[in-house]
């Protein structure tokens, strides 16, 4: 059973014994329960977020986090152009993980299907992901976060394509897909750089600026932070097809990193392996329930990508039949990438949880749909229908 905010913002005195809280919220809205968090409401105004790990998988995720949120130092932060959550205190459980108190990241979320094209959130998204990886190696190599280059990378899809090929439930048209993509060299000559090892669209938080223009002002999901492809951050635009173009312009014209052509064809092939992934976590805690939605995922993602090659045309790769396969993947739960063999090992999946956009969020706000325009549309008053409640989806449902 979920706890309360109450009981929550109790637990969160033992982080913080010395503050005054004089609220709590719920930050839910109900998933697979991973985590249970609250939003804290403090004396002096400031809002802070609970979370406390429901299983042992959970709480070992949380640690990834405190870790990561330790290696940004108030030098590395001010080298971002948005904010990350800081961490106010944590304090052990008597069974297993910690209680952890973070800052709250106010702001709007947008879903990748709903973000729209043109200037706005497209746009802001690639600007910010050229920031973060812009950081320099230090930040990673100084906290003993995860490294992997190019070699490493194909390494471990190599070993997730042994493990589904023999698993005889991947679509050959896929396997021969995924493994001439592996063994293509114009792929893999990339500069490694500091990533989330996954960024999903919704790990972006935007306010609207006086001009009502949407502005990207927190990033989530650092639990993955580590050196390695930059495509990986950037593989949910495969389920953005009307931006996903804004967004790797925007990327490329705000890098001053080394232009990589193989950028986009690696995002779409990182973004179909999650299927891939998916299938794997199915073999691996023996839920044939599991295995069988993989198996259908990847029999309409074979058939979605009808002839459209992924390696002809590095530049522009991606059509709209394949965008529409893609699509599918807001059906897999979604769980933090693993710093060693984040191909094969999928424990951070929640085989019960088969909602959209089923997230690992420890700063939430709410998610909003893309205006109809090319331009995006600031949220105007009363159009509440626009604005989902304050949530979290994959903390665990609690009273509101």
């Amino acid at each position: 059973m979920a706890r309360s905010p109450l009981t929550l913002a109790a637990m969160a005195t033992t982080a913080l014994p010395d503050v005054d809280i004089r609220g709590a919220r719920a930050l839910t809205a109900g998933g697979s329960g991973r985590f249970d968090s609250a939003v804290l409401t403090l004396a002096s105004g400031q809002e802070l977020v609970v979370r406390v790990p429901t299983d042992a998988a959970a709480a070992h995720d949380a640690e990834a986090q405190l870790l990561a949120l330790r290696a940004l130092t108030p030098g590395v932060r001010d080298l971002l152009p948005f904010a990350a959550a800081e961490i106010a205190g944590t304090a052990p459980l008597e069974d297993a993980g910690r209680v952890v108190v973070t800052s709250y990241l106010d702001g709007y979320q947008v879903d990748a299907a709903q973000v729209p094209a043109g200037r706005g959130v497209a746009v802001e998204m690639g600007t910010a992901l050229a920031a973060l990886h812009a950081l320099p190696p230090s930040v990673v190599r100084a906290a003993g976060l995860p490294e992997r280059g190019p070699r490493e990378a194909r390494d471990a899809l190599e070993r997730l394509l042994d493990v589904v090929g023999r698993s005889g439930r991947v679509p050959v048209r896929l396997m021969v897909r995924w493994r001439e993509a592996v063994e293509d060299e114009r792929l893999w000559g990339y500069e490694s750089a500091v990533t989330l090892g996954g960024a999903h669209a919704t790990s972006f938080v935007f306010r609207d600026d006086a001009h009502g223009v949407p502005r990207v002002v927190g990033l989530l999901d650092w639990q993955g932070l580590q050196m390695g492809d930059p495509a990986l951050d950037l593989h949910w635009t495969e389920s953005a097809p009307h931006a996903a173009h804004d967004v790797f312009a925007a990327y490329r014209s705000s890098s001053a990193r080394s232009p990589d052509r193989a950028l986009r064809t690696r995002a779409r092939l990182h973004a179909e392996l999650e299927f891939a992934r998916w299938l794997v976590h199915g073999i691996e805690s023996h839920d044939a329930a599991v295995i069988e939605d993989a198996a259908g995922l990847l029999d309409a993602l074979s058939g979605g990508i009808g002839d459209d090659p992924l390696l002809a045309d590095l530049e522009s790769a991606g059509g709209a039949d394949v965008s529409e396969a893609i699509a599918l993947l807001d059906r897999v739960p979604r769980g933090p990438r693993e710093a060693a063999d984040t191909s094969i090992h999928t424990d951070a999946f929640d085989p019960e949880e088969l909602s959209l956009h089923a997230d690992e969020r420890w700063d939430a706000a709410p998610a909003r749909g893309g205006a109809g325009s090319d331009d995006t549309q600031p949220l105007e008053a009363g159009a509440s229908d626009e604005t989902q409640p304050l949530a979290s989806p994959d903390d665990g449902a609690t009273a509101r």
